[in-house]
């Protein structure tokens, strides 16, 4: 037992140390940035676009600090102006689908999937479901009730400050990080040791293979769909490493993923919004699904056509 948690243990400081490289200088840059003329001049430019996607120009402040940020900070945006439901139910489909980019894209990159494929799915799904629900939602004029949810925000001063300020923000990010990693890659070290991981791959093989994915990737899945893309990246390193997980099946998990990943936190932290947040849920759920079948088929066929190509040239040589 105590061996098991050891090598646990071992497993998550390194998986630690690998997201903490990648986390800390973005997280640090980032939160510099918001004290700079860069997200003014940024969100500025921005303006003219809400007006295509049914928003607000006001609108571009919440998202892009979210995207650039976190949804924590793109709800402190939301409740510092007065929006209609349906501006709020928008803006909170845009952010479920692309948040965090900075951060939750480098640390995909990790596992071994390309950013800008991650960046564009995130991006393409926002834009989209933007435009989907200002099209066919004709209700929501109501103004947005915000309840008991409050921002205490205090803002550096001095350039001292906004470094001192960054620099706690991304040892914070990396201490959260380690409370969640390591105890987790524990954990799953046990499982895994036990033989519950196969047990628990055996279970989601059906849905698994619906979404064209072998069981192996099972892991991947609970893992960004429980605790995201950020913490749940160690999990999907380890799984490339000891699973045997393939390429395909690890784009196609992350294409799931970025449009459908921590549903409980991702949803339930819009409910103080007053917004409806099963639509978003379902929404985000659906979209995943369908989104992964349909690159699933498509990479499917590909592989085929050059499987014959392959097949009729050893064919005609011989």
């Amino acid at each position: 037992m105590s061996q098991i948690m050891q090598r646990g243990l071992k497993q998550g400081l390194q998986t630690t140390w690998t997201l903490g490289k990648v986390i800390f200088p973005i997280t640090l840059i980032v939160t510099i940035l918001q004290f700079t003329p860069v997200l003014p001049w940024f969100i500025q430019l921005l303006e003219p676009v809400m007006h295509w996607i049914g928003l607000p120009g006001e609108a571009a402040l919440p998202l892009v600090l979210g995207n650039v940020l976190n949804l924590y900070a793109a709800i402190g945006a939301i409740i510092s102006f007065e929006f209609t439901v349906k501006e709020v139910f928008i803006m909170a489909m845009m952010l479920s689908f692309s948040h965090n980019l900075f951060v939750e894209s480098a640390v995909a990159t990790r596992v071994g999937v390309s950013w800008w494929v991650i960046v564009g799915v995130r991006v393409c799904l926002a834009l989209l479901s933007a435009v989907v629900i200002n099209l066919l939602w004709s209700g929501g004029a109501e103004t947005a009730q915000y309840g008991l949810i409050s921002v205490q925000e205090t803002v550096p001063e001095t350039w001292g400050a906004i470094l001192y300020h960054g620099l706690e923000t991304a040892v914070l990010a990396i201490v959260q990080l380690a409370l969640i990693v390591i105890p987790l890659m524990m954990i799953m070290q046990y499982l895994r040791e036990k033989g519950w991981l196969n047990f628990l791959s055996d279970r989601l093989a059906p849905f698994m293979r619906v979404l064209g994915m072998d069981k192996n990737a099972s892991m991947t899945m609970v893992a960004g769909l429980t605790i995201g893309l950020a913490f749940g990246a160690g999990l999907m390193i380890q799984a490339v490493k000891e699973d045997g997980v393939s390429k395909r099946d690890m784009y196609l998990a992350l294409i799931f993923l970025v449009a459908c990943h921590a549903v409980v936190e991702d949803t339930l932290i819009f409910v103080p919004l007053g917004i409806p947040v099963w639509p978003l849920l379902l929404i985000r759920l659906g979209t995943a699904i369908v989104l992964t079948m349909i690159i699933a088929n498509i990479w499917r066929k590909a592989e085929n056509r050059r499987k014959e190509t392959t097949d009729e040239h050893t064919y005609h040589t011989v």
